[in-house]
Order: structure tokens, then C-alpha cells, then sequence
């Protein structure tokens, strides 16, 4: 069986998640995520924002939070902003489209937003009503690109969102890999004041499915609950993400697997640089994007698994990797060694 760097989803469940599925599994609970599980959750999430105010919902996938969150807090003719390299744009077959929710992309070239780049927007949509309202900044963090926000990045886009009436979305499937990047200076709490709605990646971080939707903005909180529900996203069976959120965050596993992640890729990634290999993006977390002479990548898609992101020109491409939470020092040592016998 190939080794694979494809996705984060190479694993399955962390085995802490399974015991306590497995545990608790008996104990009869509440539906809907009224079980006990789900609440102690939510509470220790906000105590760990140190933020009471914000409400947190459990959806099951990245692609269901960000269209519940986008459909439900915007008006028919409000549109989105994004990277062209957002998920929304590449990755999620229309599903913001599909709600009646224009996406207006920017080209940037870390896969980051900021306001030098959103006044164009917002100049050249004044034609009202003609034309759509941009209301929504969506980022990532970590970006599609592997890059992430510092902290004084993501002040300045939050106080430019709240100086021109626009909410701030922070698509956190990669969350604790940014987190716990070694450049990284942003805290966990710094979310809750600084984004007006984000979620915490859980499937792509040791859990078996799952995501938490944190609301910060009060107005934004206001029958949210309904919009999970008519969206076909509220789970009978709650429990089900109470417990691996909870399991998740009780004793910071959250953070050591996405400190896990990140340690894997920096390994393969210093390994490259010093053999003068070049990258497509400069990142400090779990996804890197390497050049390669296409003759070496298609000698090592014969051990191992990984995308071929971007044609660079006739000879060369820009390879990605991904090394998940559970990615052992093993299996990135194999790599490295097929690797350098290729150079």
C-alpha cells in the first residue's frame, strides 16, 4: 500500500476519540446535541476563547459550515469575497452559488486577504442597486496555500471589516495547524474578538467527521439553530461530535495533533531546502509545495500519494503535500530517503 501525503483524511479517528465513542456509547443521552457531551463541550471551547458570549454549533463538514454560516447571515443580494484560492471558489462544487450568494474572487499571491486588496472591490460595486453587495470577507487560516494570517494581519482586516460594514469569516479546517505553526503569533482567544464567525476543524485534525461553528457577533447568533436544522446538518445523534469535541479539547490534543502535523512537513520541507529545492509557496504548516522535475514526481507516485498542483513549465512541477496528525516520523523518513535517491 502507497504512503500517502494526499489529505488529511489518510487516517481515520485518533484513538482517544474511539475509546470515548466506545465508552460512552451505552449512555443514554438527550438528541439533537442536547446530550450532555455536546454542552460540556461547547463550554469548555468558550471558557478556552474566554469568551462567553459566543454561541458554538456542530455541524459534520467544512463545506456544510461555510454554507449554513454564508446563506444564513447574508441577505439574497449579498456576495462574498474570497481569495480565488478559497474553498468556497475551487472546492465546493458551487455550493455558495447554489444559495443564491455571489463568491467575488481576488487573486493574491499567498492566499491571503487584505484591505489593499478589498477596496477594489468595494469601489467598483457602488452601482446600487444594480449591482450585488459585497458583506462577507471569507479567509482561511491556514490558507488553501499552506500560509497564515499574523496577528497584525488579521487586526487590520478586522477593524477595516468593521469600518466598512463587513463580517469577517474565518474558515478554520485547518485551524490548529495555523495555530501551531512555529511562526505563528495569533492566540485561540484572539478569534473570538478579532472574527465575527469561524469554525474549528475537526475532521481534518483527528476527528472522525465534525466541525465547530463559533458565532461571536451577537446578531449573527440570533436563530442560527434554524438554519442547521432546514439545512439538513443537525445530527439526531449529537453526541456523536459532543464527544469528539470534547475528547478533543479537554486536554489539548487538539493543538499537539495540529503541532504534530505541522512538526512532519517542516521536516520534509528544511530536508528540500537543503537540497536547493524550490517551493511554490513559502508555509509553515502542513501543506507544502515543492518543485519538482516531473521525471522524479512520477517516480515517486510509485510509492507514494500526493497531488500535482501546478504545472510550472515543460520540465518541473509543483507537487503537494500533506502530512496529517497522525503522520509518523516513519513514513516521512521513507520519503526522504526514495527522494534522495532521486536527486
Amino acid at each position: 500500500m502507497k504512503i500517502s501525503f494526499k489529505n488529511d483524511y489518510s487516517e481515520g479517528a485518533h484513538p482517544a476519540i474511539l475509546r470515548a465513542l466506545v465508552d460512552h456509547n451505552e449512555n443514554q443521552q438527550a438528541g439533537y446535541g442536547e446530550d450532555i457531551y455536546s454542552l460540556k463541550a461547547k463550554e469548555l471551547i468558550k471558557n478556552k476563547l474566554k469568551s462567553e458570549h459566543s454561541e458554538i454549533y456542530f455541524v459534520s463538514g467544512g463545506t456544510q459550515a461555510n454554507l449554513i454560516v454564508i446563506s444564513s447571515i447574508l441577505k439574497p443580494y449579498q456576495a462574498v469575497i474570497s481569495a480565488t484560492t478559497g474553498h468556497i471558489l475551487n472546492n465546493e462544487t458551487g455550493a455558495i452559488e447554489a444559495t443564491g450568494h455571489k463568491i467575488l474572487g481576488i487573486e493574491t499571491a499567498d492566499g491571503k486577504l487584505r484591505p489593499s486588496d478589498i477596496i477594489p472591490i468595494l469601489e467598483n460595486h457602488k452601482n446600487v442597486p444594480h449591482q450585488v453587495m459585497p458583506k462577507l470577507v471569507y479567509i482561511s487560516n491556514s490558507t488553501e496555500l499552506g500560509t497564515i494570517y499574523q496577528r497584525k494581519e488579521l487586526e487590520e482586516l478586522s477593524q477595516f471589516c468593521k469600518e466598512n460594514n463587513l463580517y469577517l469569516f474565518m474558515d478554520g479546517a485547518r485551524l490548529a495547524q495555523a495555530l501551531t505553526s512555529e511562526i505563528n503569533d495569533v492566540n485561540f482567544e484572539d478569534l473570538a474578538e478579532l472574527t465575527d464567525v469561524f469554525y474549528i476543524g475537526g475532521t481534518k485534525n483527528g476527528a472522525l467527521l465534525g466541525e465547530g461553528i463559533v458565532i461571536n457577533n451577537a446578531e449573527l447568533q440570533q436563530d442560527f439553530a434554524f438554519n442547521i436544522k432546514q439545512k439538513g446538518a443537525l445530527l439526531a445523534k449529537g453526541r456523536l461530535l459532543g464527544i469528539q469535541f470534547l475528547e478533543l479539547f479537554k486536554d489539548d490534543l487538539y493543538f499537539q495533533l495540529g503541532k504534530n502535523a505541522n512538526l512532519q512537513a517542516m521536516k520534509i520541507k528544511n530536508f528540500m531546502i537543503d537540497k536547493g529545492i524550490r517551493f511554490l509557496s513559502d508555509t509553515s504548516t502542513n501543506q507544502i509545495f515543492p518543485i519538482l522535475n516531473n521525471s522524479v514526481i512520477e517516480q515517486l507516485s510509485e510509492k507514494f500519494e500526493f497531488y500535482v498542483w501546478q504545472r510550472t513549465d515543460k520540465t518541473q512541477s509543483a507537487i503537494r503535500l500533506i502530512t496529517s496528525w497522525n503522520t509518523k516520523d516513519l513514513a516521512t523518513d521513507q520519503f526522504l530517503d526514495e527522494l534522495n535517491e532521486l536527486l
